[in-house]
């Protein structure tokens, strides 16, 4: 561990008859240091450096007997192999999906930082590279195709010293590369948000590694061109009819949509995400013949691609969102999901490992196959300007339709919240419009409490 001091003392330089004769010496600590030089003007530029690093305050190591500055500047790497080394250090405790949007993160801002464009590939091209190849750790022991190693090699020559972060204009040119897409518009709120995240943290062990004495994006005052928006939209949720209907549309598309309108429907009926129903199994369900059932959701499978994994597999397979690996989230159902999943039962039962949903040949249901099926069912059902609207346009709305419905019956917040997966921060911040739409039933409660106090206080 490095230990630092602010005790120095530079002496003057002293000439000896050596080959280089001029010699400054100096202390830090206890610890005597000293540097030989062939002219005296070299010598005394080298002691005018280290009078102006102390006079400043820095503090000094005393194993080299540099200043922090110095020290820094001879670990210094390129932001490119900076980017790598944080990347190495988040993937094996990081997700799947958690690798994509890191890679994706780093890709875009490591195109910022580099000293100029000459010599530059098409932005699309080397951008790619760089999300494949140069921020996939998996990928690390290939080796890249000679086109991709071309690209990497020219990022690398490129990129900027890691400790010209420093340089706050620097920082603002990555964060507006964080702000747009590849086609130049402007990034969503949310993939804005978690880039500058990103940003932050590969900045802050940037500091952890001595490359930085301080993570310097606080300190810059830079806007989103875009307010982070998290609530859900109202137009986007279908009423009980709409999803009614829209299950009976599934139904009718043949046996692909017969498997999988319990699917949709333990999106609707038990607001769960469609990764935690990919790997269902029997097992983790109470089907009663009559009243509420009871599902258990233990794990989440989201596809991610074969080579964000480490089993190869297009699914990760890791704990409930924002939760534990062995939390387990129970969820009442209503009697109308447990006729649905006992038909499905009967019908399909369930797969060797007890899954409930699966391809033809199997598999893990895949969003593209159930997304297919999905809008198929909405342009049978909805009018060609519902179709163009939000109105469930994704089988997720569905999970939002859920809670949705759930906050309008009057559930309380903290168990709709309990039985969705979120915190109630969330919730509220999510979910805000629909808890707006209470607020006639609220102010209905409060006042008659209050009229009941009041009468009870002129009778007595």
């Amino acid at each position: 561990m490095t230990e630092w001091s602010y005790t120095v003392r530079i002496w003057s330089i002293r000439k000896r008859p050596h080959r280089n004769p001029f010699q400054l010496r100096w202390q830090v600590g206890t610890q005597t240091h000293s540097e030989s030089f062939p002219t005296s003007g070299l010598a005394e530029s080298r002691r005018a450096q280290f009078i102006t690093a102390s006079r400043s305050g820095e503090p000094w190591d005393v194993e080299s007997g540099l200043p922090k500055s110095m020290v820094q500047k001879a670990k210094d790497i390129p932001w490119y192999q900076h980017a790598r080394n944080y990347l190495e250090m988040k993937w094996d405790h990081s997700p799947a999906s958690t690798r994509r949007n890191l890679a994706e993160a780093m890709a875009t801002i490591t195109l910022a930082l580099v000293k100029d464009t000459k010599g530059m590939a098409e932005h699309k091209a080397i951008r790619r590279a760089l999300y494949t190849w140069g921020f996939n750790v998996n990928r690390w022991k290939e080796d890249p195709p000679a086109d991709v190693a071309d690209l990497l090699a020219w990022v690398e020559r490129k990129s900027v010293p890691t400790s010209a972060l420093t340089d706050r204009m620097l920082v603002r040119k990555a964060l507006d590369a964080c702000a747009r897409r590849l086609d130049g518009k402007t990034s969503s709120g949310a993939v804005i948000a978690r880039k500058r995240a990103i940003f932050h943290q590969a900045l802050s062990f940037a500091v952890d590694a001595e490359l930085l004495t301080e993570n310097p994006l606080p300190a810059v005052r830079w806007k989103a061109p875009e307010k982070v928006e998290e609530e859900v939209d109202p137009e986007a949720v279908p009423d009980p009819e709409q999803a009614s209907a829209l299950f009976e549309a599934v139904r009718k598309r043949g046996a692909r949509g017969r498997h999988l309108e319990a699917f949709f429907g333990c999106i609707y009926y038990s607001a769960a995400r469609p990764g935690e129903l990919v790997g269902l199994r029997l097992r983790d369900c109470d089907l009663p013949r009559q009243g509420w059932g009871l599902i258990r959701l233990r794990e989440s499978r989201a596809r991610s691609g074969s080579s964000w994994t480490d089993t190869g597999e297009a699914h990760d397979r890791r704990g409930l969102k924002h939760r534990t690996r062995k939390t387990v989230r129970y969820v009442p159902i209503p009697p109308e999901l447990v006729a649905m999943l006992r038909w499905h039962v009967t019908r399909y039962r369930a797969e060797d490992d007890g899954r409930l949903f699966r391809t033809a040949r199997g598999g893990i249901v895949q969003e593209s196959g159930y997304g297919e099926v999905w809008a198929r069912a909405r342009e049978d059902v909805l009018s060609p300007a519902e179709q163009e609207s939000k109105l469930a346009k994704r089988p997720y709305d569905l999970r939002h339709a859920a809670v949705s419905t759930w906050l309008s019956s009057g559930v309380e917040p903290q168990l709709v919240a309990q039985r969705a997966g979120h915190s109630t921060a969330v919730l509220f911040r999510v979910y805000a419009k629909f808890l707006k739409g209470g607020d006639e039933a609220a102010n209905a409660k409060i006042s008659a409490r209050l009229n009941q106090r009041r009468g009870g206080s002129s009778t007595a």
